[in-house]
């Protein structure tokens, strides 16, 4: 879950592109913030965008695969990787940024609609 250092500027002055995005290091990898709304992440020198529904389709067209944080047999959580190409082209990273804020931003409304148990 190593990230280098080389590779955590370079995305961030990347992901610059869509305004200011902060990174937070957890769990050796490090998170991906705008406004506050967790959207990303980078582990083992890759990134990772939140997915749903709405955009995951863009993902499995260009090959990306799913985050499986312990490996290949482990269970898939709902982040896909970005494809190099992606995250080299600015005028095509800000779509696929801003699309993964908006699922992030749509997933914790969502939790806080959803009525709290007993």
């Amino acid at each position: 879950m190593a990230v280098s250092d080389s590779y955590r500027v370079y995305v961030l002055e990347q992901l610059q592109v869509v305004g200011t995005v902060t990174a937070k290091a957890m769990f050796g990898g490090v998170g991906l913030y705008r406004d506050g709304m967790f959207f990303g992440l980078i582990d083992d020198d890759t990134v990772y965008l939140k997915v749903d529904d709405s955009n995951r389709a863009d993902f499995e067209r260009a090959g990306s695969r799913p985050f499986q944080p312990y490996g290949e047999d482990s269970y898939s959580m709902k982040y896909y990787e970005l494809p190099a190409d992606v995250l080299e082209d600015r005028s095509v990273l800000g779509e696929w940024v801003l699309k993964a804020v908006a699922v992030a931003r749509n997933s914790a409304t969502a939790r806080k609609k959803r009525p709290r148990s007993p």
